[in-house]
């Protein structure tokens, strides 16, 4: 299984034109001077971002990209046009990357942000551009030099305040539809959500912040296993992990050693993200072989340092104390410097 966040793509700038070399005639202008005009220069390949995307499928779906071609300069002083550019929407998050060397070209992280990716060739001077006054008659004029021709390597990591861990079926995907107006898919079977989600969840005026519904994260995911290093890379830009647990899950029915394995997975992946702030979130709390076991799970975690909360998506209970106690941690983050 695998998400639509990466891709690979080949992009190639436009040519630029040739100059001309011609010489003016007309009728009763004897000697008229040469007039080539210069080729028009090559399209760019530009790369916009588009808040309105939230995948990078379309650049799955196609790989290839070229930017029109300057057109050839002409007699009279004409000038060639300009080769027309093409711009590449791409979600904000987005870095791109050239494949040959794995430099990082570019990181789109802001909203209508636009970079050149790949830039067209220059236009020939044509052969009026060579004259002076002991070279009257020039017959040189330039070709136009090629456009960048490169491999990218596109990565989206997710740009969200807070983001939802846990194993496949902890609740993730329930809580965001209740707190924000994200639609995920929601089933009764493990990796149901194969795209991040993002969802906005608002507090009140001056209140509001983004939160990612990220797939479900299994024992070896730092090492590429189930969803892998996909997810991990989007819990990257996240600044506060609402880590859910379901205690009764029969597929995992340890929730301490559920809890400890992708705290341990995390911490593989970048120690860094493994110190975010971070909110334990035992769900299900409606069902009642929930509430008989959450104590004694509440306590063991708690013995570990853990901040633990208990919700019910189902029912909404617990979730405005959830948020509030989100929207506090998130505070805090954003007002650290490095955060």
């Amino acid at each position: 299984m695998k998400f639509i966040d990466e891709a690979k793509i080949e992009v190639w700038a436009g040519d630029g034109g040739n100059g001309a070399c011609s010489f003016r005639r007309e009728k009763f202008i004897p000697r008229g001077g040469p007039d080539g005009g210069n080729g028009g220069n090559g399209g760019n390949i530009l790369a916009r971002t588009d808040t309105g995307l939230g995948t990078l499928m379309d650049m799955r779906s196609q790989k290839q990209y070229r930017a029109g071609r300057g057109e050839n300069g002409r007699g009279a002083n004409q000038f060639g046009a300009y080769g027309e550019d093409v711009v590449l929407r791409l979600p904000v998050g987005t870095m791109v990357f050239d494949d040959e060397t794995g430099e990082l070209i570019v990181d789109l992280n802001q909203p209508n942000q636009e970079y050149v990716l790949a830039k067209g060739g220059k236009g020939g001077r044509g052969n009026s551009c060579f004259a002076t006054s002991t070279h009257q008659a020039p017959r040189e004029f330039e070709e136009g030099t090629e456009g960048e021709h490169r491999i990218l390597r596109l990565e989206l990591k997710l740009l969200a305040d807070v983001g939802l861990i846990g194993l496949p079926n902890a609740g993730k995907s329930t809580l965001i539809s209740v707190i924000s107006r994200a639609r995920p898919k929601i089933a009764d079977y493990p990796f149901t959500t194969l795209v991040p989600q993002l969802g906005v969840v608002s507090l009140g005026e001056g209140q509001a912040f983004t939160v990612a519904d990220i797939p479900g994260l299994i024992e070896g995911a730092h090492e590429g296993h189930g969803l892998g290093i996909q997810f991990l890379k989007h819990v990257e830009r996240t600044r506060v992990l609402l880590h859910l647990l379901d205690i009764v899950d029969p597929a995992n029915p340890d929730p301490i050693h559920n809890y400890e394995m992708i705290h341990k997975e995390l911490a593989e992946y970048s120690p860094e993200i493994a110190k975010r702030p971070e909110i334990v979130v035992l769900t299900k709390m409606d069902l009642p072989d929930v509430q008989e076991k959450a104590p004694a799970v509440r306590a063991e975690l708690q013995k570990r340092g853990c901040v633990v909360t208990e919700i019910s998506a189902a029912t909404h209970v617990g979730l405005s104390e959830l948020m509030g106690q989100t929207w506090e941690v998130l505070s805090r983050a954003r007002a650290t410097p490095d955060a």
